[in-house]
């Protein structure tokens, strides 16, 4: 990750609005429902090129391919890696991926919100492990897609500051119907895994691990904080065992609890686990700043040990409104975080990704391409102020 002295850099955090095109081949490809291959991987190509060029055009920094060629930040994880497959949902262990203890306060919410079609529920069948997690060998082949894809398309747009998103190893793994305990079956998910990420480290991308798993367990989980330390420093734990031979300032990971516009009233507050995620150990840290549950935090920073070299991203745009925000109100939230930690170990970021899940459209499209500009324009007035 490359640090400025001289401006405020800006970037956001992996999924970016596809086009209604691109979403239905993403999802006829995925369910190989006989959309030739060729039709998906040439659209791809064309709508990475295109969604890069919109980035570098509202004049982010960091830019990446939006996403384009997965069908959701985790769903993809289930075509690159063997060892998974459908059960019964009566013979699977409970999942933890859609459970809320959110939805047990506010299930009218949460009943609207499933008719909306955002969360899914009910399902008769339910993705488990049921034998030896590996890494299948076609899952080279999309990750060198996806790496030559963006490539391609950094270059033709002039952009020099790149990433890539991949998922955590612990990130909603899916019902462990195989492995003795849980630390063998995530060691087996992150030995897999290690592969994806060292493919995209070593094609000279910022590699970007998207960890919920370091965010959201609070809202799921019927935890006490202290068995929450418990389960985020295993995760933690698990993250820098994956990336333990990869440089540490080629990886930043998006502690991610903003992608919906839920109440989020059990969300952890950042005081409470902030030791924790500074044990990561790659360089990189984006974290929710933006929305109303976590826009104070940037105090919170002030009585946090930050290892030497850290980045951190903080959201300084909501990705779950389409109120488009101020570009005075971006700045004034940029040099909060850079007064309490220095100009040079801030990045201008958003809450989480606008298109996590295929078609989820909290955001306009065009509203989404708005308030990005929003940020880069506040992160023009912070540059001005600060330097």
């Amino acid at each position: 990750m490359r640090r400025s002295t001289e401006y405020i850099q800006t970037t956001h955090t992996g999924s970016l609005p596809r086009p209604r095109h691109l979403a239905e081949l993403v999802r006829e490809y995925r369910g190989s429902a006989g959309t030739g291959e060729r039709e998906f991987e040439a659209a791809v190509q064309h709508s990475v090129v295109e969604v890069v060029r919109r980035q570098r055009e509202v004049g982010l920094t960091v830019v990446n391919d939006g996403e384009h060629s997965k069908e959701s930040f985790m769903g993809y994880r289930s075509s690159r890696l063997d060892g998974f497959e459908l059960v019964d949902a009566a013979q699977a262990p409970p999942t933890l991926t859609f459970s809320s203890m959110e939805a047990a306060d506010y299930p009218n919410f949460y009943e609207h919100w499933l008719g909306r079609g955002n969360v899914q529920g009910g399902a008769t069948k339910v993705l488990c492990c049921t034998g030896p997690v590996s890494w299948r060998p076609t899952a080279t082949d999309e990750v060198g897609r996806d790496v030559a894809n963006l490539l391609r398309a950094a270059e033709g747009s002039g952009a020099t500051d790149v990433f890539m998103t991949a998922l955590s190893p612990a990130c909603y793994a899916p019902p462990n119907l195989f492995y003795a305990d849980e630390d063998e079956y995530l060691t087996a998910i992150a030995d897999a895994m290690q592969l994806e990420f060292e493919a995209i480290v070593k094609a000279g991308l910022v590699l970007q691990i998207d960890a919920p798993d370091l965010g959201n367990t609070f809202r799921k989980r019927d935890y006490t904080l202290q068995e929450l330390r418990t389960h985020m420093g295993r995760c933690v734990e698990v993250i820098n065992y994956a990336t333990r031979d990869l440089p540490a300032e080629s990886i930043r990971v998006h502690v991610c609890c903003g992608a919906d516009e839920a109440p989020h009233h059990r969300d952890i507050q950042l005081a409470e686990v902030a030791d924790i995620l500074m044990q990561l150990r790659p360089v990189g840290m984006t974290i929710v700043g933006a929305n109303g549950r976590h826009a104070h935090e940037w105090s919170a920073w002030k009585d946090i040990k930050v290892p030497d070299g850290k980045v951190i991203v903080p959201g300084v745009i909501d990705s779950t409104t389409n109120i488009v925000e101020h570009p005075e109100a971006v700045a004034e939230r940029i040099q909060q975080y850079a007064s309490v930690l220095g100009r040079e170990n801030v990045i201008a970021g958003v809450d989480c990704g606008f298109d996590t899940t295929l078609d989820m459209r909290q955001v306009d499209p065009e509203i989404a391409w708005a308030k990005l500009r929003s940020l880069t324009e506040g992160a023009a007035i912070a540059s001005r102020a600060l330097w």
